[in-house]
C-alpha cells in the first residue's frame, strides 16, 4: 500500500470517527431547508464553522450550562502543559481543526458545519466556554455539528491542557506541527477578513461606511488587547466581547458611542450570516 493510499484510508476513518458518536451518522447540511441570505448562496460551505444556515447567531448567544458556568482552567499554560496539549491536540483535534487550529484539516472539510478556527475563536471564549464545549461536543443545539464529546475520553487535566494549547496557537506563542496539515494562526489574514466582512456590509446596505470603518477600528483595538492576553477570561463570545468594550471604553481606547456601534453591527453582521 503507497503512503497517499493509506493516507487517505486514514483521513476516511477519522471523518467516519467525527461523526455523532450515538448514530454514526453524520449531521445533515445546513443548506437544506435554508433559505440564504441576500447575494449569498446556502449551498456554499458556511466557512469556519459560521456562515448562512450555521446557526452562529444562537451559538453566540448560548447560555453556558450551570454545572460549567464559572469554571476556571486551574492548569497553569507551562512547558509541560503545553507539550501534552500538544501531543492531545494532535491525536484528537488536528484531523478536523487543522495542525494550527484554524478549522482546516482534511477530515473536517466534508464538514457542515466546517470546523471551528479554534486558535482564533479560542481567544475570544471564556474557559468556562470552552471547557463546557470540549466536554459536551457538538451534536446538540445549538451547535448541530460532527464535534464527540471529548469527556468520554479524556479527562479534565486533559481538556484544559488541550484549552492552554489552542490558545497558544492563537497568540503565536508556539508553532504548530506538521502532521495532518492546516495553516497556522495568521492575523494579516484575519484582518483582511473582517476588512471584507465590513465592506460586504456596506455592499448589501447593511451598514455605513461610517459604521463599517468604526466596526473594524473597534475590533483592531479589541485584537491587539486579547493579543496583550486578558485576566477575565469567562462566559462565551457575548460576554467577552462586553468585557473587552468595557475594559477599552475605561481605558480610554474608544467612547462608549464606539462600543456601542460596534455591538450593533456585530449583531446585524451576525443576522445577515456575514460574520466570522
Amino acid at each position: 500500500m503507497t503512503k497517499k493510499v493509506a493516507f487517505l484510508l486514514i483521513a476516511l476513518m477519522l471523518v467516519f470517527v467525527a461523526c455523532n458518536p450515538s448514530t454514526g451518522e453524520a449531521p445533515q447540511p445546513a443548506s437544506e431547508g435554508v433559505t440564504a441570505e441576500p447575494g449569498l448562496d446556502a449551498n456554499q460551505p458556511t466557512g469556519m464553522g459560521m456562515g448562512p444556515g450555521s446557526g452562529m447567531m444562537a451559538r453566540h448567544h448560548a447560555k453556558i450550562p450551570d454545572e460549567y458556568a464559572g469554571l476556571e482552567n486551574p492548569m497553569l499554560a507551562s512547558e509541560d502543559s503545553l507539550g501534552r496539549g500538544a501531543e492531545l491536540y494532535s491525536t484528537y483535534c488536528a484531523s478536523c481543526h487543522g495542525d494550527g487550529g484554524m478549522g482546516d484539516g482534511p477530515a473536517g472539510q466534508v464538514l457542515d458545519p466546517l470546523p471551528a478556527p479554534v486558535a482564533h475563536t479560542s481567544r475570544m471564549l471564556g474557559d468556562d466556554y470552552l471547557f463546557w464545549r470540549i466536554s459536551e461536543g457538538g451534536t446538540h443545539e445549538p451547535f448541530a455539528s460532527a464535534m464527540p464529546r471529548w469527556q468520554d475520553v479524556l479527562d479534565d487535566d486533559a481538556r484544559w491542557d488541550v484549552i492552554n494549547y489552542v490558545r497558544a496557537l492563537g497568540s503565536g506563542q508556539i508553532m504548530p506541527g506538521q502532521r495532518v496539515g492546516g495553516a497556522a494562526f495568521d492575523a494579516e489574514a484575519e484582518a483582511a477578513k473582517h476588512d471584507a466582512m465590513a465592506a460586504a456590509g456596506v455592499q448589501q446596505g447593511i451598514l455605513t461606511q461610517e459604521e463599517a470603518d468604526t466596526f473594524l477600528a473597534v475590533h483592531a483595538e479589541m485584537d491587539t488587547l486579547m493579543a496583550a492576553g486578558m485576566e477575565e477570561q469567562d462566559g462565551g463570545m457575548e460576554n467577552m466581547q462586553t468585557v473587552m468594550l468595557a475594559r477599552l471604553v475605561g481605558d480610554g481606547r474608544i467612547t462608549q458611542e464606539n462600543a456601542d456601534v460596534f455591538s450593533n453591527v456585530h449583531e446585524r453582521l451576525l443576522a445577515a450570516g456575514l460574520m466570522e
